[in-house]
């Protein structure tokens, strides 16, 4: 009889490869965002019953001499903080158990504090987020500083959206639909997400400005991590002599500016791509769920943990304004009612609440369904 040889090394690889990247960098984006919450919560004198990286049943956890539960759960796709008087793990208002808590223990309950450290508490889970998102750039371009490149146009395509619209080798951009330019990479960023959208472009020639429009259109690529993903090109090339690369060297402060500057235009550039989503001007396909991050976690990580922590910064980003959609269960969705509460100078009736909670919630499970059905079998 021949032996049977089982592909442990297989799995080892993969295990190794993409489980452990990706579970790290979901791990540190979510216990980010959850401590947001926890901190500003127990600043603000609020009583937290559970801290939880994970769903579903405890692997493993500990109980701290203030009595919340510090534990690991088995589904590690998002995590919660459960406060005082919650009846669950999205802050829901338990009438019933908060008609049972003691005096000391209402003091402490979330959703009898004032609607201000409500809201405090539930902002700072993004908040948090972004928070992370700066830190790793501030880091970075104080660590390797940054590569930039003058905005001249070395070369235009031929029949490309630049040359329809006259722009010419030799210029200079000064400015995109209103945007100040200061490197060839600024344009590339404003002109990569906004794919039959028609712009404005100025630009310096011979001493003068004109101003040009020219419609990005969109173009299939591969990024850095392999990925294929649509962006909007204009057809203007740089090169060496014309864009003189450089490297721009940054000092603590400098470095934290750019860091914020830089977490600021992925949050204008995440927020116009759901706008386009929304409109149909986006390709489906380009949203991804658990499989394709971890798939993306694997290979930043062959590439390194420096584009390793490059992507829990962008995810970090990415989880900050999804979690402030004016969506019930999500973070954005509380703040909505707390607005309506302190316009209205009085909560929102529990009825419409409820109408509005599974409404909310039913939206987020199709949205999940949405992108897992992405990751498994749509594109």
């Amino acid at each position: 009889m021949g032996d049977v040889a089982f592909p442990l090394f297989g799995f080892g690889s993969f295990l190794m490869g993409t489980i452990v990247p990706f579970l790290f960098v979901l791990t540190v984006v979510v216990f980010v965002h959850e401590m947001g919450h926890y901190l500003v919560g127990r600043w603000c004198g609020i009583g937290v019953r559970a801290f939880s990286i994970g769903f579903g049943p405890e692997l493993l956890g500990f109980t701290d001499r203030s009595g919340t539960r510090w534990k690991l759960s088995a589904i590690p796709l998002g995590g919660y903080v459960k406060f005082v008087g919650d009846v669950g793990a999205t802050s829901k208002p338990d009438a019933d158990a908060l008609d049972d808590l003691s005096e000391t223990e209402r003091r402490e309950a979330f959703h009898l504090q004032p609607v201000w450290k409500r809201a405090a508490t539930v902002f700072a889970g993004p908040f948090f987020n972004f928070l992370l998102t700066v830190a790793v750039f501030a880091v970075m371009f104080s660590v390797f500083g940054r590569f930039v490149a003058e905005p001249m146009v070395a070369e235009v395509r031929p029949d490309s959206p630049a040359a329809e619209a006259g722009i010419q080798p030799g210029d200079r951009f000064v400015s995109v639909d209103g945007v100040p330019i200061e490197t060839f990479g600024d344009v590339q960023r404003i002109v990569s997400g906004r794919a039959g959208e028609a712009l404005s472009f100025v630009l310096e020639r011979d001493g003068r400005q004109i101003t040009v429009t020219a419609t990005p259109e969109p173009t299939e690529v591969e990024d850095a991590l392999g990925n294929k993903i649509r962006i909007g090109v204009i057809g203007v090339v740089n090169n060496e002599a014309l864009g003189q690369p450089r490297r721009i060297e940054y000092g603590p402060i400098e470095a934290l500016a750019a860091g914020v500057e830089e977490t600021w235009s992925i949050i204008l550039r995440t927020g116009s791509f759901l706008k386009r989503l929304v409109l149909g001007r986006e390709d489906r396909c380009q949203l991804g769920g658990p499989v394709k991050i971890a798939d993306m976690a694997g290979k930043a990580a062959d590439l390194g943990f420096v584009w390793l922590i490059q992507l829990v910064a962008l995810l970090s980003a990415g989880i900050g304004i999804l979690n402030l959609l004016p969506i019930p269960p999500l973070d954005g969705g509380h703040l909505l009612f707390y607005a309506m509460e302190a316009v209205l100078r009085r909560p929102v009736p529990e009825q419409v609440m409820e109408v509005v909670y599974r409404a909310g919630m039913l939206m987020v499970l199709v949205f999940m369904g949405f992108v897992f059905w992405n990751d498994l079998f749509g594109c």
